[in-house]
């Protein structure tokens, strides 16, 4: 089904970037939802990402696990590549920025802060999450501002920036957390599981941002919309796209 069929959603007045899926939230507010796992906010100059997780695979090796290198640099290639799409004067990361405090470390900062001095010019806010509880907040140096959920970008919107999938009265919550992924079935009873974004009444959550995490078919609630990222686009998943019988 298209995402103009369902009620809550309307076309944005804006054409979005490429591969982008523009809707409109049930208080009026056009947003995109783009393919690089990012929202963007047109209105605001706003990106919204979530669940980076900057650290995670330093955390698991000292633990003896063998997981790839180069998560970092990946993950920052692809930030760069939402501030480009978007030309966005504001960043926010829904919480979940770190991952451990055994991750954060001096490699770590030697990667993070030059990306950050490219982006001197960008206002960058993190959303506090669980894992940044534990793992503590980043340097004053990566000069992010530091908030608590649930945090309002924009005096007088309906959008609330938080971590967990919290229920705001009268608003539209933007949340990450539970990492979510939607499998699609194909004729020949092939499937792939893909990152999705997942919409009920009140409630937009993000796939997690970082190239290196968990994700997760059964947390979203059974009516959610489901908006799946294919490749290089962001297409809505009908709600029949249920497993073969």
């Amino acid at each position: 089904m298209p995402v103009n069929a369902d009620p809550s959603f309307a076309p944005s007045p804006t054409a979005p970037p490429a591969g982008a899926l523009a809707i409109t939230l049930p208080g009026g507010t056009p947003l995109w939802l783009l393919p690089q796992r990012a929202v963007w906010w047109p209105a605001a100059r706003t990106a919204f990402v979530a669940d980076v997780h900057f650290g995670k695979a330093a955390t698991f090796r000292r633990a003896g696990q063998p997981v790839p290198h180069g998560t970092t640099a990946d993950n920052l290639a692809r930030l760069d590549a939402v501030l480009a799409a978007t030309g966005a004067q504001h960043l926010v990361f829904l919480g979940d920025f770190l991952h451990a405090r055994s991750g954060a470390d001096e490699p770590l900062w030697n990667q993070l802060l030059p990306w950050r001095e490219r982006h001197a010019g960008i206002r960058m806010t993190l959303v506090r999450g669980n894992h940044d509880l534990h793992a503590g907040d980043p340097p004053p140096t990566l000069s992010i501002a530091l908030v608590d959920e649930p945090w309002q970008p924009v005096e007088g919107t309906e959008v609330r920036a938080c971590h967990h999938p919290l229920a705001v009265a009268g608003s539209t919550v933007l949340a990450g957390h539970l990492h979510p992924t939607v499998t699609l079935y194909g004729l020949a009873r092939d499937a792939a599981r893909l990152p999705c974004f997942a919409f009920t009444p009140g409630l937009l959550v993000l796939p997690a941002f970082g190239a290196f995490t968990g994700t997760s078919s059964q947390s979203m609630a059974p009516q959610a919309r489901r908006f799946a990222v294919v490749g290089d686009r962001v297409v809505a998943v009908p709600r029949s796209a249920d497993p073969p019988g």
